[in-house]
């Protein structure tokens, strides 16, 4: 049995208006062709759920897409702000966004408690901090055995979890290396899972290198495979990150008619993630190469 599907289809059959979205990914891998789709098929309302939104988000949010963003840090790494989440935040615009803030160290912990069925998971992680005052999800716990306490956050558990990785089979047993950050217990704590990949690959390529088996298929509702379906972003082996864009964005989005004409070309008119990588263009892509490849399987051994 095969989980093979489209882009258009995975996000259509997958996502509806008003879900919970995590996109994941930490500063690598991050689903940005997925992030496009639901512009592309006009998803709003959605609870766009991050520990780190940064561009995808801000396009989102542009696009008209966010009713609530829940994050524990936003920004442009490395650049300033995010324009368009600062003015839905501070101006209603293009609508407004409610705003569910945590450390990073609390949204992983309502992640994994997600992820285990678990009620709550504490941690010391807000003591000395405002955001409890803030934020209905944390909560004081008395301990049971002294006078000690500690905070509770509730579970985050997203309607639709979106997972970028280098390699899978048809099952959806997907490779990851490089950076790693919440996205297997982003998968675990959702109730749809969205793979989407570099490329596929045989069963038996996924079997000869267990170490880097981040999900297995009984996790994985969805597989997508969707080369350079990071960009901006990069995937540790195929391509690097396309530092410019970010860049470039940090001025495009400080303008409402820059970024409406942006999501245009690059979003709109483009039908899928092959067109927009016709678009880049090859000089582009050629500069985005590794130097070397890492992608190559492990001989483990016969077992």
């Amino acid at each position: 049995m095969t989980n093979v599907t489209t882009m258009a289809d995975a996000v259509s059959d997958g996502v509806a208006d008003g879900d919970q979205v995590y996109l994941a990914g930490f500063t690598h891998l991050i689903p940005f062709a997925a992030g496009h789709e639901m512009i592309r098929q006009g998803l709003c309302d959605l609870d766009l759920v991050r520990a780190t939104p940064d561009l995808i988000y801000d396009q989102m949010i542009a696009a008209g897409c966010a009713s609530k963003v829940t994050f524990s840090w936003a920004g442009n790494p490395g650049v300033g702000s995010l324009p368009a989440f600062r003015r839905a935040a501070e101006e209603g615009v293009p609508t407004e966004i409610e705003l569910e803030e945590y450390t990073h160290f609390g949204m992983i912990a309502a992640l994994q408690a997600g992820a285990s069925n678990l009620p709550f998971a504490p941690l010391r992680g807000f003591i000395g901090s405002d955001l409890p005052e803030h934020n209905e999800n944390i909560a004081r716990v008395e301990s049971p055995f002294d006078d000690d306490y500690v905070y509770a956050v509730a579970p985050i558990e997203p309607d639709v979890t979106v997972v970028r990785a280098q390699r899978a089979d048809e099952n959806g047993n997907a490779h990851l290396w490089g950076i790693q950050g919440e996205q297997k217990i982003a998968a675990l704590a959702a109730d749809t899972v969205i793979l989407t990949v570099e490329e596929l690959c045989s069963e038996e390529t996924i079997r000869s290198d267990p170490n880097r088996t981040l999900l297995t298929g009984d996790d994985v509702d969805y597989v997508v495979e969707d080369p350079y379906g990071s960009h901006p972003s990069y995937a540790q082996g195929y391509y690097g990150r396309d530092n410019e864009a970010y860049i470039e964005w940090a001025e495009i989005a400080s303008d409402v008619d820059q970024v409406e004409a942006w999501l245009d070309e690059w979003v709109y008119d483009v039908e899928d993630r092959r067109e927009y990588v016709e678009k880049l263009g090859a000089s582009q892509l050629l500069e985005l190469e590794p130097e070397s490849d890492y992608a190559t399987p492990v001989d483990m051994g016969r077992y």
